[in-house]
């Protein structure tokens, strides 16, 4: 369809090179994104933090504010909540397409290696995979302290931004339940609701909201449910099981462990429970998403089948299709919209309150994080010098985790 007035179009070769120029940004982007799922260890609170020094201080394809605010949104949401985040971001770059290989890309390295892990898990040296790793979680709290200092140093402007962060922090590292930080969030925003009047006013359009991919959502889910208990096909049953605890799990990949372990072991007896523990440290390891622990029990739990190794493989893929399907299109439904609904001062107000909220959130993580380490020198020299180097030097994140890999191979 051509636009009303031509003489507005861009020349044909100035739009050919706008459109190299995107492709080519996008690329950038993708290659981005495949570094982050390589050397992403440490769960979502690390994940944001090397997103927050990546693709915002040094690529700035988004700006700090914009982060905390997709990061807000996908907590409120059931899901893997770095995986979301990651793919709302390409959304906003290159709309659906560019969203859909963003997911794949990020998701690709930790299933591929978790599905290894399912397939030769009586091959595999623990000893060796926790050497290896003895360092990087470490490195990764150092990376989730640099986050919270330049979060705060971002969005913490007024008093209330200040007591919102510190209580959120105090109740979270007081209360480590999964549904509190949805709730926080939820409660921060609204505080600071109230204070709608003071921001300006902007041309705000009505709001046109796209429900297919919730529609899509709730058909999976329900159609899934409905085959699950109709078929005694094993895939089928397990993408129900993941894709039902995808569709309701809040709080990330930690939650998901008690979950899959009752579910899974004690009541389906499709692994062990050494199996499953050796798994669950594995995806601890694991850069990258930890959701990708489904894949790990699909490829184990299609043994009983008989199918060999092309059973196995399907239900690793089974298990990533049906826990990540669900988050991701929950977060295509919700950001489409967005954009328009923040326009809303009272919209807007809110967000002081869950950008504070989620500054506070990261905070916690950081001591969260910290408590089930050693308290050995090393430890806490390793966490100091990570937080300086960021803070101080202009060194490439996998670097530094690459440092801590091949530290964990000599010593």
């Amino acid at each position: 369809m051509l636009p009303e007035n031509p003489s507005l179009a861009p020349p044909p070769t100035e739009a050919r090179t706008q459109e190299r120029v995107k492709r080519g940004r996008n690329l950038i982007f993708l290659k981005d994104v495949a570094a982050l799922g390589l050397t992403a260890f440490g769960g979502p609170q690390a994940h944001m933090a090397m997103m927050l020094r990546l693709l915002v201080d040094k690529r700035r394809y988004l700006t700090a504010a914009d982060l905390l605010e997709l990061t807000a949104l996908c907590q409120i949401l059931p899901g893997p909540t770095s995986t979301q985040t990651i793919t709302a971001i390409g959304f906003r770059l290159g709309g659906p397409n560019l969203a859909y290989l963003t997911l794949l890309v990020w998701m690709l390295p930790s299933v591929t290696f978790m599905t290894v892990a399912g397939l030769t898990i009586s091959y595999l040296d623990k000893d060796l995979v926790a050497r290896l790793v003895q360092f990087v979680q470490p490195v990764a709290i150092g990376f989730v302290a640099y986050s919270a200092y330049k979060i705060s140093e971002k969005v913490i402007h007024t008093k209330t931004s200040v007591a919102l962060m510190v209580v959120s922090a105090l109740l979270v590292y007081r209360f480590q339940l999964p549904w509190l930080m949805p709730i926080l969030l939820l409660l921060g925003g609204s505080l600071t609701t109230f204070r709608y009047r003071k921001m300006p006013r902007e041309q705000t359009i009505p709001l046109q909201i796209e429900w297919s991919n919730f529609v899509l959502w709730l058909g999976v889910f329900l159609s899934a449910a409905l085959l699950g208990s109709y078929t005694k096909l094993l895939p089928v049953r397990l993408f129900e099981n993941f894709y039902r605890n995808g569709s309701l799990v809040f709080g990330g990949g930690q939650v998901l462990a008690p979950l899959f372990y009752t579910e899974f072991v004690e009541f389906k007896h499709y692994l062990t429970n050494k199996e499953f523990l050796s798994g669950l440290g594995l995806v601890q390891a694991m850069p990258g998403p930890n959701f990708s622990f489904a894949s790990y029990i699909g490829a184990l739990a299609m043994r009983q089948t008989g199918s060999g190794l092309s059973g196995q493989l399907l239900g690793a893929m089974v298990g990533a299709a049906g826990i990540f399907m669900p988050g991701t299109l929950l977060i295509f439904f919700l950001i489409r919209f967005w954009d328009q609904l923040k326009r809303y001062r009272v919209v807007k107000a809110s967000l002081e309150g869950i950008n504070a909220v989620s500054a506070g959130l990261v905070c916690a993580a950081t001591f969260l994080l910290y408590h089930p380490l050693p308290e050995t020198p090393v430890n806490l020299s390793l966490i100091v010098a990570t937080f300086l180097l960021l803070l101080w030097e202009r060194v490439p994140s996998y670097i530094i985790v690459g440092a801590a890999l091949l530290a964990g191979v000599v010593v």
